[in-house]
């Protein structure tokens, strides 16, 4: 009888307790200024919210972040070697869109996507993120996201594989035979995500 009373009264406890947000596996990538820092491939993490996908990220790539308290929340003043200054620093997407609140209040959905990148920020926000698909046997897109998310052919892309760079003029490319995975980049643009 008593373990059963204890067992309905931490029932009652854990349902009357506030939630959090659910834990779900979302996937994560860090593009840094010059090189990417962790998941190239989009690798899974477990994570409640963005915040939450870059600390456990950090962790698993044993890459530095630190996080400062401000009036506003939690502020991602450094990941890796690159600390933020004047108009430039981190932020995050979320499936291609930059979300208007904090990443620690970004509940993330199973699946999502998530973009941590450093970024220089002018009068029209941030730069464009890329987006590499396979179309096909050797063949790719590239997608430019702005910061509403809205999406358009990343026209003047660069194909980069087996150390060799294929232009992509509307965006669309397709390689020879090849090993390595390809990335995609474009002048004030985030690189892309890495393709087999």
């Amino acid at each position: 009888m008593f373990r059963r009373t204890l067992t309905l009264i931490a029932a009652a406890i854990l349902i009357g307790a506030p939630s959090a947000g659910a834990t779900v596996l979302a996937k994560i990538r860090v593009e840094g200024w010059t090189r990417t820092i962790f998941g190239s491939t989009n690798p899974r993490v477990s994570a409640t919210n963005a915040l939450d996908a870059l600390t456990h990220a950090s962790k698993s790539g044993e890459f530095f972040v630190h996080i400062s308290a401000t009036s506003y929340g939690p502020y991602v003043d450094q990941v890796g070697y690159w600390a933020a200054f004047g108009s430039s620093g981190w932020t995050y997407k979320v499936n291609g869109v930059s979300p208007p609140v904090g990443a620690d209040k970004y509940e993330l959905k199973a699946g999502d996507k998530v973009l941590w990148y450093w970024a220089f920020f002018g009068l029209q926000g941030g730069p464009k993120t890329l987006q590499l698909d396979r179309t096909a046997d050797r063949c790719y897109r590239v997608l430019a996201h702005d910061d509403q998310g809205k999406v358009a052919p990343a026209a003047g892309a660069v194909l980069h594989v087996d150390g060799r760079a294929v232009k992509a003029p509307s965006g669309r490319a397709c390689l020879g035979p090849h090993r390595g995975l390809v990335r995609a980049t474009m002048q004030s643009a985030v690189r892309s995500n890495a393709v087999q």
